[in-house]
């Protein structure tokens, strides 16, 4: 037992001391973790999560090809466009336009350009802007376990279909969906009167008062719609959606009992001698489907490969690579030789209360700044210790936990974004901006997600 705790207690300094330095860094130092358990306490070595790496490299290049091509600024140039148009209602609207960015795109890095607009606007509207950038962080966020080619998602279907529950993409984010955007505006109705109005601020009155900062605030326009968008750019768009179509299409038809995935014998024989043939899994698929879309973007919309690899979003998208290879790894590892004790300290509680496994998940993502590196390494322990698939898929939304300490790039984006100094960290970290919008969504969204699949699944 003492050996057992120790090792914990690698995992866990390896994850909390690859969180301090970020990036790259932590998955890299869940790699000496590992090597710590492997070589130091002779642990035999779990396995890389490989199939869900794949999956995350082809829908990265997909989008970073997107952006290379001007796509991503065509989609940030018509949510601007509905934000500016209806600038009373942007508590609402803003988290609604980054959430739905982030399910067509499958990560929430592309944001960025769109969060100084969100400030632009409430600010010149006199609309605090700390209440639609908390929300609006907190959703670009939220998108990623409702994007059918997300890491999150693709894992999920994976590691599920491996332990005997078969489920699509698509039925996945029928549920995280209406679940997450329950959860969204819960928490835009209680950011919506948050905090002082900008006129009784005096924090922000004293501000204004400062020849400097109100330059600063009102002196400059944050926008893209004097941007011109190229007919490449838009056929970069409608490459990418026809991509996903096509996923949409092979998930539907397989729900619906007209299959239309291909189909290859396994070498082995049914009873009657026939052989036996399995039809190909979605995540090759999403493989086969997103790197072909990159490679029509490369063709038709004249994607330039250099742009897309110095982009934010292809470079994102490989440091979540490096992440969930060691942190899942290392995971793996410890689960895979402690499975017997776990299963007879939790058995009890997760037979009782199986929907308390989302306190677990939501515990490890305050630790892992990867929603697809939580459902990873924990997912197949919540399979082991007997957890029905319909129950983890509707806690689904519990694997967001990492607002709970705001050293997220997005949300130190935002903090950065908003000039008018409202959207903070907090003196006590904790009692930063993103905390109680962040709460609100995961808690309902989780809920939501929870009944959903008691009713339907």
């Amino acid at each position: 037992m003492l050996e057992m705790i120790l090792e914990l207690l690698v995992v866990l300094l390896a994850l909390y001391v690859g969180s301090r330095y970020g990036s790259l860094a932590l998955g890299a130092i869940s790699g000496i973790g590992l090597a710590i358990l492997v070589f130091g306490f002779q642990l035999k070595p779990g396995n890389p999560p490989t199939d869900v790496i794949y999956i995350i490299i082809a829908a990265v290049t997909c989008a970073g090809m997107l952006q290379a091509a001007g796509g991503m600024d065509w989609m940030i140039q018509l949510a601007e466009k509905l934000l500016r148009k209806h600038p009373d209602s942007i508590t609402f609207l803003a988290p609604l336009c980054t959430f739905f960015l982030t399910v067509m795109v499958g990560t929430g890095h592309v944001v960025y350009t769109l969060m100084p607009i969100i400030c632009d606007i409430a600010l010149k509207k006199g609309i605090r802007p700390e209440r639609p950038c908390g929300v609006a962080s907190i959703a670009s966020q939220v998108g990623i376990t409702c994007s059918p080619i997300a890491a999150a998602v693709a894992s999920f279907v994976v590691i599920s279909s491996a332990n005997g529950y078969e489920v699509s993409n698509l039925e996945v984010i029928a549920v995280t969906i209406p679940a997450c955007l329950c959860g969204l505006m819960a928490a835009a109705a209680a950011s919506y009167r948050r905090g002082l109005d900008l006129d009784k601020d005096p924090v922000f009155q004293a501000r204004c008062k400062d020849p400097e900062l109100y330059n600063y605030m009102y002196g400059n326009t944050a926008t893209l719609l004097d941007k011109e968008v190229s007919k490449e750019a838009r056929m970069s768009v409608y490459i990418f959606l026809a991509a996903l179509a096509c996923i949409v299409m092979f998930s539907i038809c397989q729900i619906i009992g007209h299959d239309i995935r291909p189909a290859f014998a396994t070498g082995k024989l049914d009873a009657d001698g026939n052989p036996i043939t399995k039809p190909l899994a979605m995540n090759l698929i999403i493989q086969i489907v997103m790197i072909a879309a990159a490679a029509f973007m490369i063709i038709l919309a004249k994607a330039q490969p250099k742009k897309a690899v110095m982009g934010a979003v292809w470079q994102s998208g490989m440091v979540a690579v490096v992440a969930i290879y060691g942190i899942a790894w290392l995971a793996d590892t410890y689960f895979s030789n402690y499975m017997d004790e776990m299963k007879a300290g939790l058995g009890d509680i997760v037979t009782a209360y199986p929907w308390a496994i989302a306190l677990a998940f939501f515990a490890v993502s305050v630790l892992i700044n990867s929603q697809g590196a939580v459902v990873v390494a924990m997912l197949p322990l919540a399979y082991t210790l007997g957890i029905p698939g319909p129950v983890l898929l509707g806690v689904l939304p519990s694997v967001y936990g990492y607002f709970f300490i705001p050293n997220y790039p997005s949300d130190i984006a935002t903090v950065n974004f908003d000039r008018s100094g409202t959207t903070v960290i907090g003196k006590y970290l904790l009692n930063h901006s993103f905390m109680m919008p962040g709460l609100i969504s995961v808690i309902v969204s989780t809920i939501v997600g929870y009944t959903i699949t008691m009713i339907f699944f």
